[in-house]
């Protein structure tokens, strides 16, 4: 098979092993940087014209798209879905995964165990806003902050309307979340690729640090998943229509409740603490899903 890997450096761990796990079971990989890619419509179809030639040939794509840079990435992937290439993620699922609040909103539809989340139009009425996410602590989220940048943790009333109204002051969109203090500043990181998890970690943020993000210090360990754990790992990426996702949660009294699920979810810390070949299992989905 043909696979097209789009990523914008080929260098990065993630891109190199996908690289690496295709070629190993006999297929040809292709970094494609896909900010590059000319998207050309007309009526004989659609095509992708990318240095000096064009795309042409590809079975199946798996697109490692930035969040800076999420508008054209899904364009890119909703253009090789439309030149019938299989796509790992699909582009409708990247879109809604990245929009927090959509996201959100479609895994409440699911009843899937969610932390309390108030979103608001600017609401001067910050109070109400703090009491509606449980009261204080509560943790305040950019909609677009990535690997735990524009998160803020608010321990009383006057630092939450603080925060929320210098973030209002920049027309910032955020949401206002209930802090889940039994989870000791610590994550589950389940990585579920065709409907299965294929690794889980638990991830611990440093002393005094509530966020877990590996990339601001934190620590990881293999995890071994409850039922409900797994079967909320499982439907969360199904009902934000994801092939393989990343799908973040806390460990609450009241069960396991999603924080996010990431279309474009890293390689290295998941294979690297649970010794599983995440990358192979990845490139055996395409095999199954593309058939010659």
């Amino acid at each position: 098979m043909k696979i097209a890997i789009l990523s914008r450096n080929s260098n990065l761990y993630s891109t190199k092993r996908l690289v690496e796990a295709a070629q190993q079971s006999g297929h040809e990989a292709h970094v494609i940087d896909h900010l590059l890619c000319n998207i050309e419509i007309e009526q004989k179809g659609p095509s992708i014209y990318y240095k000096e030639q064009y795309l042409e040939g590809f079975d199946a794509v798996i697109p490692r798209i930035g969040a800076s840079v999420t508008f054209y990435g899904t364009a890119v992937v909703r253009q090789f879905e439309m030149m019938n290439v299989f796509s790992v993620v699909s582009s409708r699922g990247i879109v809604h995964s990245r929009d927090k609040l959509r996201c959100l909103q479609v895994l409440s539809k699911e009843g899937i165990g969610l932390p309390k989340t108030v979103f608001t139009n600017y609401s001067r009425n910050v109070e109400h806003v703090v009491e509606s996410a449980g009261g204080v602590p509560v943790v305040l989220k950019l909609l677009e902050g990535t690997q735990g940048l524009g998160v803020v943790l608010a321990e009383n009333r006057n630092a939450a309307k603080s925060v929320l109204e210098a973030f209002n002051g920049l027309k910032a969109r955020v949401i206002v979340q209930e802090f889940i203090k039994e989870a000791k500043g610590a994550d589950i990181r389940a990585f579920v690729v065709d409907g299965e998890v294929v690794g889980a970690m638990k991830r611990q943020g440093l002393a005094g640090e509530f966020r877990s993000n590996l990339h601001r210090g934190g620590s990881s360990e293999n995890i071994e998943l409850t039922v409900e754990e797994r079967y909320t790992a499982i439907l969360a990426a199904k009902a934000v229509g994801l092939g393989v996702a990343g799908v973040d949660m806390l460990q609450s009294e009241r069960g396991p409740l999603v924080l996010e699920v990431n279309s474009s979810p890293g390689l290295k810390g998941i294979e690297s603490t649970t010794g599983n070949d995440i990358a192979g299992k990845i490139i055996q989905y395409i095999e199954k899903n593309v058939r010659h």
